[in-house]
């Protein structure tokens, strides 16, 4: 018996897409740094905020890589003579993705006491009737 992955069944024409989207993102991994919430603040719109305390602003850079929305953060190497007697607070570099779906785009980001704020709206598209002229051969 054959088995039929989801983007080459006869009734999904061009959703091949959609498998590498979700083997995408099954990727992403189960890292927990740094924390986030996605929370739903309109119809059509979110926000991803993400805890990044000790990071300033030159220290990430938020882009868009193939429907991806991928936050990177790398602090600056410290250059004082600082003698840790204990050091719990993570300074780390780190990557976050995000897949967003076609018609999502990024509003905006801030950050605001340690929070960076990454605004997202769908766009609503305009329905669309057409008609398929059928021609005789």
């Amino acid at each position: 018996m054959t088995k039929l992955s989801f983007g080459a069944h006869p009734y999904l024409l061009g959703f091949d897409q959609l498998e590498r989207l979700v083997e995408r993102t099954a990727k992403t991994g189960s890292d927990s740094y740094p924390p986030y919430n996605i929370e739903q603040s309109a119809p059509d719109a979110f926000r991803i905020t993400l805890a990044v305390a000790g990071f300033a602003e030159e220290d990430l850079a938020i882009t868009m890589e193939d429907r991806a929305l991928v936050v990177r953060g790398r602090q600056s190497e410290d250059e004082s003579s600082r003698v840790y007697l204990h050091r719990g607070i993570a300074a780390r570099a780190f990557q976050r993705s995000f897949v967003l779906a076609d018609g999502v785009e990024v509003r905006g980001a801030s950050i605001e006491n340690g929070l960076l704020h990454v605004d997202l709206m769908r766009a609503q598209p305009e329905p669309v009737v057409q008609s398929i002229p059928i021609q005789r051969k």
